[in-house]
C-alpha cells in the first residue's frame, strides 16, 4: 500500500455554559453560516491548545525532537540574556545580536530609522525585540547564540562586531541553510505542522502541513448572559450592603463541528522524510482533537469535553470540508438528540457528495452515538482509530 496524499479529521463535541473564545471586546466570537449566527472557535485558538497541551499525548513529549519557540523576545531572552550572564560585555553582544537579526529577517526603513535616531540620542542599550513573533528552532536559537558568542567576544568594539556578524554572512551566505541546519529539525516541531512564514533567503520557509478550520456550531449561537457579583468580606464584616464588584459576562453552549487536513506528504518532508515520525504525529495530533479543550474563563466554567464523534477520511483527491452538511442549522426544538440529529445531517450530505463525486475515501469513525448512516468502519475506541490513521502514513493499512 502507498501512502495516501490527504487525511481529514472531522469532529464533533459539545459544551455547555463556557466562553471559550472571545473577541476584542470579551464576546464570544460568532459566525454567520447559512443565514443563522454561530458560535465559533478560531483555528488560532485551537492550534495553541494542541500545540502546548501537557498530557500523555502532548506533541512536546514526541521522541527525538523539539519544539518551536514563538516570540519577540527571542533574540533578547534566549541569545543575548545567557551571553550576558557568561561575562560577554553587553554593547558588543547587543550589537551583534542586532546585526544577526537585520541579516535574518531583515529590517523595515522605519526600523532603522528608529534604530539610527536612538543611536545619535545616545540612549543606552539596544532593543532586540522584533517587531513581531518570530518563529525559530531550538537548533537555528542555538546557532545563532553559538555565531554571536564567537563574534562579540573577538570583537574590539560594538562596531567591529557588527561588521564582524556583516562579514560572516557575506563570506558564508551560500551554506548558511545548510549551517543553520544544525540538528534535526531546525525550524522545531510546531513550525513543521503549521508553518513558519519568513521573508528571509537564510531562515527556512515551511509552507503548514496541518490545516484547521474555525469550528462553529451547527446549530443557533445559544447565549446566555451571566450577570455576577463579587462579595467584600471587609465590608460583608463591617455591616455595608451590596457587593465589591459587578459585571456581567457572556456564556454559550453548543455542539461544534471542527476540521482539519494533514497534507501527508508536505507533513514527511517537513519533518526531514520521517515517515514514521509524520504518522506519531498525526496518532497525537488527533488524541488532542478529540481531548483537548479551548476556553477562557476556565475557573468559572470548567470547559472541558471530550469530541463525541471522529470521523477520518484517508485518500488522495482534494480535501472538502463537510461542514456544507449544517449549512441549514441542527433545529433546537429537534426531537431527540441534537448530536444524533447533527451525524444524520452529515450522513445524508455525505451519501449526496459520493452519489455526485464518487467516495474515493477510506473512512473510520469513532463515536458515542450510532454512526452508520456516516458508512464508515467503527473503530471500537478512540485509540484503534487513533492508531488505523498512524497506519495509513505508514502504507501498512
Amino acid at each position: 500500500m502507498t501512502m495516501d496524499r490527504f487525511m481529514q479529521i472531522h469532529f464533533l463535541t459539545s459544551y455547555a455554559a463556557t466562553l471559550l473564545n472571545r473577541d476584542d471586546a470579551g464576546l464570544a466570537k460568532r459566525l454567520p453560516f447559512g443565514g443563522t449566527i454561530r458560535t465559533r472557535v478560531s483555528s488560532q485558538c485551537l492550534k495553541r491548545h494542541w500545540r502546548t497541551a501537557e498530557d500523555a499525548h502532548a506533541l512536546a513529549n514526541l521522541e527525538g525532537v523539539e519544539m518551536s519557540l514563538r516570540s519577540r523576545r527571542t533574540f533578547e531572552e534566549k541569545v543575548a540574556k545567557p551571553l550576558l550572564e557568561e561575562g560577554l560585555e553587553r554593547k558588543k553582544v547587543e550589537a551583534a545580536v542586532a546585526a544577526f537579526q537585520d541579516q535574518l529577517l531583515g529590517s523595515s526603513a522605519r526600523a532603522k530609522k528608529e534604530k539610527t535616531d536612538k543611536a545619535e540620542k545616545g540612549d543606552a542599550g539596544t532593543s532586540l525585540l522584533t517587531s513581531q513573533v518570530v518563529i525559530l528552532g531550538w537548533p537555528e536559537i542555538r546557532f545563532i547564540q553559538e555565531k554571536v558568542r564567537a563574534i562579540a567576544s573577538q570583537a574590539a568594539s560594538p562596531e567591529a562586531a557588527t561588521k564582524g556578524v556583516e562579514g560572516f554572512f557575506k563570506a558564508e551566505s551560500k551554506n548558511m541553510k545548510a549551517l543553520m541546519a544544525t540538528g534535526r529539525l531546525p525550524a522545531g516541531l510546531d513550525a513543521a505542522l503549521f508553518g513558519r512564514m519568513v521573508t528571509s533567503d537564510i531562515l527556512t520557509r515551511l509552507d503548514a502541513a496541518i490545516h484547521v478550520a474555525h469550528a462553529f456550531t451547527v446549530h443557533g449561537h445559544e447565549l446566555e448572559t451571566d450577570y455576577f457579583s463579587a462579595l467584600d468580606d471587609l465590608m460583608q464584616e463591617s455591616g455595608d450592603l451590596g457587593s465589591g464588584h459587578i459585571n456581567d459576562s457572556e456564556l454559550t453552549s453548543g455542539l461544534f463541528y471542527g476540521y482539519v487536513v494533514v497534507d501527508v506528504p508536505l507533513l514527511v518532508s517537513n519533518l526531514s522524510g520521517n515517515a514514521e515520525l509524520a504518522a506519531r504525529v498525526v496518532e497525537n495530533l488527533i488524541h488532542l482533537i478529540a481531548t483537548v479543550s479551548p476556553g477562557a474563563k476556565k475557573g468559572a466554567t470548567a470547559p472541558y469535553a471530550c469530541a463525541e464523534m471522529v470521523l477520518v477520511e484517508s485518500g488522495n483527491r482534494q480535501p472538502r470540508t463537510l461542514a456544507n452538511a449544517f449549512r441549514k442549522a441542527v433545529a433546537l426544538n429537534h426531537r431527540g438528540d441534537v448530536r444524533d440529529a447533527a451525524i444524520a445531517q452529515l450522513g445524508a450530505y455525505l451519501e449526496k457528495f459520493d452519489a455526485m463525486y464518487g467516495g474515493d475515501e477510506v473512512r473510520q469513525v469513532a463515536a458515542m452515538a450510532d454512526t452508520s448512516a456516516l458508512k464508515a468502519t467503527v473503530a471500537p475506541a478512540l485509540n484503534d482509530l487513533c492508531q488505523w490513521s498512524a497506519s495509513r502514513i505508514r502504507g501498512v493499512a
